[in-house]
């Protein structure tokens, strides 16, 4: 049986409905204001148009994020070093993670809306346990390290959205500062400050 092709309409919907959400939670004040409602009005397109395409705002807000993470999981899948598959653990596990809070700092809007709705644990989501699964078994392979199943968690927790809202945005650390602090923080559970 062939697949069918989404219609032309619907993929211009779907981009223009993504292009609008994005533009809402990084310009809007609280990401738990910003409706369905507003969403469709600022893509011209009918609610019932992101219902069928979404199902719901959690849904649009996952399409919306997997979308803007692609290049990075891409990075790491197939990449060159330092966060393709060819680096040493040693030395991916840190990128990795820098690359990760690089992206929440660039995408924060996005990453807390996600984390922020409710529907279910941000530890369930796919992109969070592809994210762990790797970190996990890179940490298997480096001699010496702690248990590879709870530090993947624990290393990962340091580039939740949140955190990184609270340390960017309420107390106003510099994306440098972050990130020396984040491969500071790694190298010390890796064993080799």
């Amino acid at each position: 049986m062939t697949e069918r092709k989404p219609r032309k309409d619907a993929t211009r919907n779907r981009a223009a409905a993504l292009a609008a959400a994005d533009e809402l939670f990084s310009h809007g004040g609280s990401a738990e204001d910003v409706t369905m409602a507003d969403i469709a009005a600022a893509a011209g397109v009918g609610k019932g148009t992101l219902f069928r395409a979404f199902g719901d705002r959690t849904g649009l807000i996952r399409a919306l994020y997997a979308a803007r993470l692609q290049p990075l999981t891409e990075a790491v899948e197939a990449g060159p070093p330092p966060l393709g598959p060819g680096t040493p653990p040693l030395e991916r596990v840190p990128a990795l993670l820098d690359a990760l809070l690089c992206f929440k700092l660039d995408n924060r809007h996005l990453a807390l809306a996600l984390e922020g709705t409710g529907a279910d644990s941000p530890y369930r989501t796919e992109h969070y346990e592809q994210w762990h699964t790797l970190v996990r078994e890179l940490l298997h392979r480096i001699p010496g390290a702690a248990d590879g199943d709870f530090t993947a968690h624990a290393l990962l927790a340091a580039t939740r959205a949140d955190l990184v809202e609270h340390l960017a945005g309420t107390e106003h650390a510099s994306r440098e500062d972050l990130r020396a602090q984040l491969a500071h923080h790694v190298a010390r559970v890796l064993g080799v400050a």
